[in-house]
């Protein structure tokens, strides 16, 4: 009996770097892996986009583009390369702009780019019909996405089979062009009976040559089971990685999958062997990263939250950083509440990271005493509409602290054009006006701009950036006599009643002090004003206004960077900025002071 070939997607070099390193991989480290895999007879690959854009600029300090144009160079013309973008906000974290939106098609398709795949988290058909006919038109297969999740127990009202295939009756009423259809589960939390009922149902209402594909995660250990059910049901193709970034908060490893096929009418048409050396490779490539644990674990309690793997790193790198990693499970828990009170907007990028830091806000400042503003915004429609409407009581909490009315209308047509606004930044600052930086500039504000002018940080974590120890050497330097070792003179400078003393401390003990410049000012008392503090822990990016200078109320003070997200934080009052408290680049935690208005 001949077994019907199920097509995959190799997702290790984009998805995998984001489910398990938050995205910071350097391009030269894993381009031989890239090879690997193609020799080993893989034809389609996930190349870039999501948070693997911006990571690139943010952390990395190489550009995207060049990473796509790389990727095509060692692939060669025939393979696949496939990218992710988020509708209206393509791969930035806030929403684009039209023009931005058909800039983002045009770039990837310069750069080597085949499919893209087009979701909304919110399941909200209006945006994704611009960004998946600019996708079409600029010669990319567009592969338009229904977003899946399992809802919180206790949940109903979407997010079933049902409320699926409503959504894809609404994207082929709308007749968005589009080369395939995927249903994409962030979390890996849908029940496989519901993933099998939705693919069962969605081949009945397309035509039989339909391109269907499923991608999950294996975060909560179902990824396996996800995938057969999908298979069963009619899906065409899959997503799978390669070890060492597969299972875990990644797509489950296609070895695995292989086997879980043997015995049934499937089969992913594949030679161990090659797989096997591509796997190999791969994990040599990686063998410097740092793998976050949870990265490898599997997580049950996502099925109550729920947590997308490709966030789930990301997040807790991010609270590594911000010393607050304990907090984690408590964040976990109230995510629950955060998503059955916000409309049940899919948890996927970015309305994910809008859960995530609402969650920590319940945990850190007291349920729903302050509202995150991108949240916020959500659920009074800014973004789109949420599957099902809002908690009232969370509308009106959100309206008041914004100050805000519930908006119903097309995002799109709030936004102004991005081009000419990224054009007059980058003359400003005399850099080339091309496509590619006004779209750098566009999608990644501040650190694009940092980027272009080689003023960006990289922040990659590798196991050690130390050279190899020599054991026998260091063996034998321990098991000989140690020597007292001369530290030589040492030079202080301490301040008594205002003024500066230089002091040396020489090698036999002796000191010599000598009085050195001018008094030293008392340090100046802070004027009595309003504190102005960080509302979640985070990274200061960039600073909006001048110490002296007059602030009015809800203008933007600062720009913080936390949990994958960029926002702003406001003046509570109108007045003039007495203190400046951070400067860029600072790690802050919540309620640390950054302003004082007075």
């Amino acid at each position: 009996m001949s077994k019907k070939v199920i097509q995959f997607m190799d997702t290790s070099f984009r998805d995998g770097f984001q489910s398990v390193f938050g995205a910071r991989v350097f391009t030269d480290d894993f381009m031989p892996a890239v090879k690997a895999s193609v020799d080993a007879g893989i034809t389609n690959i996930e190349a870039g986009g999501g948070a693997r854009f911006q990571s690139l600029f943010f952390y990395c300090g190489e550009s995207a583009f060049d990473m796509m144009d790389r990727f095509r160079t060692e692939v060669g013309p025939d393979v696949a390369l496939q990218t992710l973008a988020r509708g209206i906000n393509v791969v930035a974290l806030s929403q684009c702009p039209r023009d931005i939106i058909d800039l983002h098609a045009k770039m990837f398709k310069k750069h080597g780019m085949t499919t893209i795949r087009n979701f909304d988290a919110l399941n909200d058909v209006r945006n994704l019909e611009y960004s998946g006919e600019r996708i079409a038109h600029h010669g990319l297969n567009h592969q338009i996405v229904v977003s899946m999740m399992e809802l919180p127990p206790g949940c109903s009202g979407a997010h079933t089979p049902e409320f699926y295939m409503d959504r894809l009756k609404q994207i082929l009423d709308a007749n968005i062009p589009f080369h395939s259809i995927c249903f994409k589960d962030a979390s890996g939390t849908s029940n496989p009976r519901k993933v099998y009922e939705t693919l069962k149902a969605a081949r009945k209402i397309v035509s039989e040559d339909t391109i269907l594909w499923f991608h999950t995660h294996d975060t909560a250990g179902l990824g396996i089971s996800q995938n057969m059910a999908a298979v069963e049901g009619g899906a065409t193709g899959i997503d799978l990685a390669k070890s060492p970034v597969s299972g875990g908060t990644c797509q489950p490893d296609i070895l695995s999958m292989m086997h879980a096929m043997k015995g049934t009418e499937y089969t992913l048409d594949l030679d161990y062997e090659k797989i096997i050396t591509a796997s190999d490779a791969f994990e040599e490539a990686m063998k410097d990263y740092f793998f976050p644990p949870e990265a490898k674990m599997v997580s049950p309690k996502v099925t109550l939250s729920p947590m997308p793997g490709g966030a789930l790193t990301a997040n807790t790198m991010m609270m590594r950083d911000t010393g607050t990693l304990h907090l984690y499970p408590a964040v976990i828990k109230e995510m629950s509440e955060v998503v059955a009170r916000g409309g049940f907007g899919t948890s996927v990028t970015p309305v994910s990271q809008f859960y995530f830091q609402q969650a920590y806000l319940n945990v850190t400042q007291g349920k729903w005493k302050k509202i995150n503003p991108s949240y916020g915004n959500m659920v009074l429609g800014y973004f789109g509409r949420t599957p099902v409407p809002a908690d009232p009581e969370i509308i009106k909490i959100a309206s008041e602290q914004l100050g805000k009315p519930v908006f119903t209308d097309d995002p799109l047509d709030i936004l102004e054009p991005g081009i000419p606004k990224a054009t007059k930044i980058l003359e400003e600052n005399k850099l080339p006006v091309t496509d590619e930086n006004i779209f750098i500039i566009a999608s990644c504000e501040q650190k694009g701009l940092d980027f272009l002018l080689g003023n960006a940080v990289t922040n990659v974590r590798k196991i050690t950036d130390a050279p190899p120890v020599d054991k026998k050497a260091a063996a034998q330097k321990a098991a000989a006599p140690v020597a007292p070792t001369s530290i030589g003179p040492r030079d202080y400078t301490i301040t008594v009643n205002n003024r500066p003393y230089n002091v040396t401390v020489s090698e036999a003990g002796g000191i010599q002090t000598a009085r050195t410049g001018a008094p030293v000012p008392a340090a100046a008392p802070v004027a009595e004003g309003t504190e102005v503090e960080a509302p979640t822990p985070g990274n200061i990016v960039k600073i909006l206004v001048d110490l002296g200078s007059t602030v009015t109320v809800d203008q933007p003070l600062v720009v913080m960077e936390a949990m994958k997200m960029e926002s702003e934080v406001k003046s509570p009052c109108a007045g003039k900025v007495l203190a400046i408290h951070i400067a860029p680049g600072d790690t802050v935690q919540t309620s640390d002071p950054l302003f004082t208005i007075g």
